[in-house]
């Protein structure tokens, strides 16, 4: 019986580690104050290879983009368009027929924020991403954040 015991209670754990999400890009968000009330919004990600992530700018009709969303703050007005950075490839992707864009390595995102008033507050939003290697695709993933800004 203790046999029977040990090898199910070793399946539930072998099973427990193969069923484990991955989740192979790290995040890092911060804020660089530019002048009085003036931060620049830093979101990077670190996608190791053979994982790619895809482009806020993938066009319709391929995978899913990579989307930053900022939550309302009536202290916070954003000066400009959010400005994505990093190594980035194009490829004609046969299974989505359209032009896909994606980047591998290390991938950042930045706003420019103006503060009303000079008080300190904090901003946060969430990041939509999808990453795939030659082999396969995770499902869309959503990371939040909260950036404090003083």
């Amino acid at each position: 019986m203790k046999k029977i015991v040990a090898a199910l209670v070793g399946l539930f754990f072998l099973v427990n580690a193969n069923s484990q999400v991955k989740d192979p890009v790290s995040w890092t968000f911060s804020s660089i104050k530019r002048a009085p009330g003036i931060y620049e919004i830093v979101i990077a990600a670190d996608v190791p290879s053979p994982w790619h992530m895809y482009s806020m700018n993938t066009p319709k009709g391929g995978p899913v983009p990579t989307a930053v969303v900022f939550k309302m703050n009536p202290l916070i007005t954003k000066q400009g368009k959010l400005k994505e950075k990093g190594n980035l490839e194009t490829v004609n992707d046969k299974v989505f027929g359209v032009k896909v864009l994606y980047f591998g390595g290390k991938v950042e995102y930045s706003q420019i924020v103006k503060v009303k008033g000079g008080i300190s507050t904090n901003i946060s939003g969430t990041v939509a991403f999808m990453v795939c290697d030659e082999k396969q695709c995770l499902p869309p993933t959503k990371k939040t954040f909260d950036i404090k800004l003083q």
